[in-house]
């Protein structure tokens, strides 16, 4: 067998690894690359035979603390020839020192145990039609993607800080402008919420979602919800059970289930979240 090469990933490279995540089913969305990219440039890492990426990861590191693991993914054809284990031990050692992260299928929960990783809470993805009545604008301030970066970009980024363990400044200047769609809660000038969607291989995604309670999360779902045609996914924390009856009352549909886990210091389930921003990057 040809020599194996580990590197850092291109950002083309991150394309092809994102087309990959798509074959496997985990439904992208069509402009992920970019964000992820720029949430930290040399988190992805991939495995090369003869100039040919064979297997890829994203270890993703948040600040001086933080790191999280995802695009796990080893080219079908060549499976069981050591490349995923090989880019698996470069994350992990590019993380070393930091608590990390992951969101973890059923079908590798005890691999991810073996490995010293502690399950903290389970997600549950909700998705379909969704059915609910569009949002009396007069309930929630609509700050749109133009007026975003000017007006409330900072306040957002401080609100992000109360779900997500490090600060994720270069990310969300990236994800929260067109081609997404933000919208944003406000309280007497205060950030109350913010979510996020975007349009995915199949339909389109909520991700992230944090507000100061179940009625706010429910009306930036409702809105976001509302301004897009088909089907709608969410990756929403078992917990909320209140939120979870407003969404199945809204016509969506709980689908796969996966676990959040760490290694390291274990983060607890933020009061605040009520939406992954998405599973490849915590």
């Amino acid at each position: 067998m040809s020599a194996r090469l580990i590197r850092r990933l291109e950002p083309a490279e991150i394309e092809q690894l994102i087309d990959w995540a798509a074959t496997e089913g985990w439904n992208p969305g069509l402009d992920d690359a970019v964000a992820f990219q720029a949430s930290d440039p040399e988190g992805f890492i991939g495995a090369f035979v003869d100039g040919e990426m064979v297997a890829a990861i994203a270890a993703v590191a948040y600040g001086a603390s933080y790191g999280f693991i995802g695009l796990y993914i080893s080219r079908e054809d060549r499976r069981g020839l050591g490349h995923g284990k090989a880019v698996w031990d470069a994350g992990m050692a590019r993380l070393a020192g930091r608590t990390i992260g992951l969101d973890g299928v059923d079908e590798q929960f005890e691999n991810y145990r073996r490995k010293g990783f502690a399950p903290a809470h389970r997600t549950i993805r909700f998705g379909g039609v969704f059915a609910g009545e569009p949002v009396d604008r007069r309930e929630l301030s609509i700050v749109t993607p133009e007026h975003l970066p000017q007006v409330l970009l900072p306040q957002v980024m401080a609100f992000d800080r109360r779900s997500f363990p490090e600060s994720r400044e270069a990310f969300l200047a990236r994800w929260l402008v067109t081609p997404h769609l933000a919208c944003v809660a406000t309280s007497q000038g205060a950030v109350t919420g913010y979510g996020v969607i975007r349009k995915c291989r199949v339909g389109w995604k909520i991700g992230g979602l944090s507000a100061l309670d179940d009625a706010t999360a429910a009306a930036l779902v409702s809105h976001l919800a509302s301004s897009v045609a088909g089907e709608v996914f969410i990756d929403v924390p078992a917990a909320r059970r209140q939120f979870i009856d407003q969404l199945t009352d809204a016509g969506l549909r709980p689908g796969f289930e996966t676990t959040r886990m760490y290694r390291g210091e274990p983060i607890p389930l933020a009061p605040e979240l009520f939406g992954v921003t998405t599973l490849e990057l915590g």
